[in-house]
């Protein structure tokens, strides 16, 4: 079956190599206004997205996200945008929503052109004390936990060929 956005879904690829070129506001509200279409539990549209351009606070994220890992380096990729997904810690499907709404936004990013890649790391950064400050200091309201994040800018290279599907990914039972 042909489909543009069947096609859409087949060609996104993780994209860890950008252009220092800033995206513009246009594109970055398009892809901020698909993740609020997201589907969440109940209709309740628990998550909280925060777009980051600022050079400090991306530092500050990459050091704490790094930390995590153990490891130096910017796990951000250096995108010149970091979109970052936050849901309340009470929420029974606050992962689930905020899976949804990364996975809207790097599919309306593919849609304009744009490069993404998910970020883990975002529910141990934000269960820190450092982390509960960063979401004070990004007016976000307490009780909230990271869930993910995604690096967004213009691809510096071409994406890769998609790797062969697993055998026996999907099944139909009747």
């Amino acid at each position: 079956m042909e489909n543009e956005f069947l096609k859409l879904i087949e060609t996104r690829r993780s994209c860890r190599k950008y252009q220092s070129k800033q995206i513009t506001d246009e594109e970055l509200n398009a892809v901020l206004r698909a993740g609020t279409f997201a589907p969440t539990g109940m209709g309740q549209q628990s998550p909280y997205i925060v777009a980051v351009q600022q050079d400090k606070m991306k530092e500050k994220l990459a050091a704490m996200n790094a930390a995590v890992r153990g490891k130096s380096g910017n796990p951000y990729y250096d995108a010149p945008t970091y979109v970052l997904v936050f849901a309340p810690t009470d929420c029974p499907f606050a992962i689930q929503d905020g899976t949804c709404v990364l996975e809207n936004m790097m599919l309306a990013a593919h849609a304009i052109g744009l490069a993404s890649c998910w970020i883990n790391r975002e529910i141990e950064m934000f269960a820190t004390e450092e982390g509960k400050q960063l979401m004070k200091e990004m007016g976000l309201p307490e009780g909230l936990g990271g869930i993910g994040a995604i690096a967004l800018g213009y691809p510096a290279t071409t994406p890769a060929e998609p790797k062969p599907r697993k055998e026996g990914y999907a099944r139909i039972i009747r």
